[in-house]
């Protein structure tokens, strides 16, 4: 990795974490200059401006959601080839996973980013809206699998059921910091699991 590569990823590694500690429009180029040891006309070469440091935070945190998801799901088709086992799994991998960090997930930087979308041009709105999209094409192609071969016990829109996750994932996150509680994420994402796993069993003969 060239020495310029890694100026740049030391700048988007030190503002992911101020962004997601206190948001975009209160983080500064100047202390983010400061942090990284290089001067302005430094970060200025690598992203023109801050909506272009947005743009890569975001591709660069889409990227990192996507291989985590695929590893997971992944590592759950390998455990059970049964589709609801599988993801019974892969929900129960993601809440250990949160539970494992030290001082709780740190926040959705696609979310974080909506919050303050009037900052940004319409290429960054575009992208993080397309994110949430895939995740909902991605969960409802799961659940879809899902109730293929178990039809829910109660009438239940997959799209509607697809967003949830993304919901409660950042509705936990949300939790967790206000009651200082990191253990409330991972509470949450097995509340849903066992939802799904109400819902989508077998009823007895």
């Amino acid at each position: 990795m060239s020495k310029g590569q890694q100026t740049r990823d030391r700048v988007l590694e030190i503002a992911e974490q101020t962004v997601l500690e206190k948001g975009f429009g209160a983080t500064s180029i100047e202390e983010l200059v400061a942090e990284a040891g290089i001067t302005r006309s430094g970060f200025f070469y690598h992203f023109k401006d801050k909506n272009a440091l947005a743009l890569a935070l975001l591709h660069r945190y889409i990227e990192r959601d996507r291989q985590l998801q695929d590893q997971m799901l992944s590592r759950a088709f390998e455990l059970t080839d049964d589709p609801l086992q599988a993801v019974l799994v892969g929900l129960k991998m993601f809440s250990e996973y949160v539970a494992d960090m030290p001082k709780g997930h740190p926040g959705c930087l696609v979310a974080t980013l909506c919050y303050q979308e009037r900052l940004f041009d319409r290429e960054v709105r575009d992208l993080y809206r397309d994110t949430v999209l895939a995740w909902r094409t991605r969960y409802h192609a799961l659940l879809s699998e899902v109730a293929s071969k178990y039809p829910p016990r109660e009438a239940v829109d997959l799209e509607q059921l697809a967003d949830a996750f993304s919901a409660i994932t950042e509705g936990g996150i949300v939790l967790s910091r206000a009651l200082g509680n990191p253990a409330v994420l991972p509470q949450q994402i097995l509340v849903f699991r066992d939802y799904l796993k109400l819902l989508f069993s077998p009823r007895p003969n």
